[in-house]
């Protein structure tokens, strides 16, 4: 994997999640709630494990169930209102953050496309990755 910045930020830099080594996991998803959370029409998420992280800042929460059952708790910025981070509920120790969070061109790719049956027809993922519809 090629080397990853160490800091995400919201967009007014208020809150933040320092990584420290590569993430668990690089995925993409394509399920509705996240093609809403992120405004786009798929999200790309880089798994840690939460020893990997720092999160320095204060944050808001908001929890909604997943399109798998699971729980998720979003933390984003009270002020500038971005995402910063998020934990999978059914993964203890384990924490996603939004790839853009970084905002960095030389992030590593992502490994894995989930919820692909939502997928927007005009979107093309990388053929070696893994797919699941």
């Amino acid at each position: 994997m090629s080397p990853i910045p160490s800091i995400a930020r919201c967009s007014c830099g208020q809150l933040q999640a320092e990584v420290t080594g590569a993430p668990l996991r690089v995925s993409v998803c394509h399920c509705r709630a996240c093609q809403r959370r992120s405004g786009n029409v798929f999200a790309t998420q880089a798994r840690f494990a939460e020893q990997q992280v720092q999160v320095s800042g204060e944050s808001s929460r908001y929890r909604r169930q997943a399109d798998s059952g699971n729980e998720v708790e979003f933390h984003f910025c009270p002020q500038c209102g971005a995402t910063v981070y998020f934990r999978l509920l059914a993964l203890p120790g384990a924490i996603a953050i939004p790839v853009g969070a970084f905002a960095d061109n030389g992030f590593a790719a992502p490994e894995l496309s989930i919820y692909e049956v939502r997928q927007h027809p005009w979107v093309r993922m990388p053929d070696d990755i893994d797919h699941h519809p």
